[in-house]
Formats: structure tokens, C-alpha cells, sequence
């Protein structure tokens, strides 16, 4: 890997094995994947479901470890890295989003973002400022008291965006981040992501079955016979 920081994708997937056993068979997801993630660009994962999608997202976001291959973030190795560092890295350099945006019901849209900066350490003050800025940025400024279940499904998913970023990681993977919303409210939160990106200069893996939403990000690849191959 190059010393650069330019020169070094944010988070880089080497030589990917991962396999499950189903009964007597095994099944094999990703063989030999390679994926290279840079910094502030947008990046559509479009396979079939069934194919790996998920899976190398989590990989990728060191919340499954493959069976071979090595995952570098930053260009550090990170197959032989503790739990502990392991989650270090994720809360520090990796925000997600899914399809469900997970917020917690008993707590404002303020209050949501404010926590995985309040389990990093950051003190109070700075989180609600932080806070307040990412979700004014995102276009919910007049929606921070307000609990989940007093939002939209497109304000749900802003705000689980902004969870995402509130610690300033390095990438930021989606898995169908779009996938419960109808298309006018699925384009004005695509927007945001994009937008985030440009402005904070975040490497993004998008997992999306949008085919016309993965045709306006930077790069799209696929997931052909467990290897991820670009698309154009």
C-alpha cells in the first residue's frame, strides 16, 4: 500500500473469501474479492439478491471477518486486530446505514445523533453543536425535539444519515438506504448522501437495487461469481 493518504483508498478489500455451510454443502459468497473505496467518492453496489451484497458490506465494515483475504482501512491491516480495536475502527472511521433507519424510539432526532458521539467521549456540549449542525445541513432543523415516531419515513432516514456521520468517519456504507421509501422521498435523501460526500469528502458503498439512483454515483460494480466487478 502507498504511504500517501491520497494515494491509499479509505478502506480496501484484498483477495475476499467468505463461505457458509448449509447442511452438508458449503456455499461460497465472495471468492477472491477486491474493492477499493477512496475518499469523497460515491460507489453503487448492484447484484442480485442472494448474491453477497450484505456480506461484503459487513466485511467491509469489520463487522464479520472473511475466511481469507485481509480488509484494510486507511492501510492498516485489520485481520489480526483485537475486538477492541475492531470496534475502535468502526466507531472512529465507519458510519452505516440500513434499510431500517434503527433509531431509538425513546429519544429525539437531537438526541439520536448526540449518542455514538457521547460513547466516543466527546462531551456534551460539543455533540449537541455537532448535532445541531449536521441535521440543520441535512434540512431537519425544525425536527430536532421531535422522537422518531413524529417523523416522516425520509426524516427517519435523514436523521439515521446524520447518526452516521456524527463521529466524521472515513467511509460510510448503506445497505438499501432507500429501499422503504417511495421515489420522490428515496431521491431527496439519495441527494443527501451525495451531498454529504462532497462536502466531507467520505468514501460511500451504496447497496442498491436502484438502478437509476446507482447511475448517478461515481462508480458502479457488481457481485459476478463471488468477485466484484466494475460495471459502465
Amino acid at each position: 500500500m502507498a504511504e500517501g493518504a491520497e494515494d491509499v483508498p479509505v478502506i480496501y478489500l484484498h483477495e475476499i473469501k467468505r463461505q457458509y455451510i448449509q447442511g452438508e454443502a458449503t456455499l461460497t459468497i465472495l471468492n477472491g474479492a477486491k474493492l477499493a473505496l477512496w475518499a469523497g467518492q460515491s460507489v453503487a453496489l448492484v447484484a442480485p439478491s442472494g448474491s453477497g451484497k450484505s456480506t461484503l458490506l459487513h466485511i467491509a465494515g469489520l463487522l464479520e471477518s472473511p475466511d481469507h483475504g485481509e480488509v484494510y482501512v486507511g492501510g492498516t491491516p485489520t485481520s489480526q486486530l483485537t475486538d477492541i480495536d475492531r470496534t475502535q475502527i468502526r466507531r472512529s472511521d465507519i458510519g452505516f446505514v440500513y434499510q431500517s433507519h434503527r433509531l431509538l424510539p425513546e429519544f429525539t432526532a437531537l438526541e439520536n445523533v448526540m449518542l455514538p458521539q457521547m460513547i466516543r467521549g466527546l462531551k456534551r456540549s460539543e455533540t449537541v453543536k455537532r448535532s445541531q449542525e449536521i441535521l440543520s445541513y441535512l434540512g431537519l432543523g425544525d425536527r430536532i425535539t421531535h422522537r422518531p415516531a413524529e417523523l416522516s419515513g425520509g426524516e427517519q432516514q435523514r436523521v439515521a444519515i446524520a447518526r452516521a456521520v456524527a463521529n466524521a468517519p472515513r467511509a460510510l456504507l448503506a445497505d438499501e438506504p432507500t429501499g422503504n421509501l417511495d421515489p420522490n422521498t428515496a431521491d431527496h435523501v439519495f441527494r443527501a448522501l451525495l451531498q454529504l460526500v462532497k462536502a466531507t469528502r467520505v468514501a460511500m458503498l451504496i447497496a442498491t437495487h436502484n438502478l437509476e439512483l446507482a447511475g448517478r454515483m461515481d462508480r458502479r460494480v457488481s457481485l459476478v461469481d463471488g468477485q466484484v466487478v466494475e460495471l459502465d
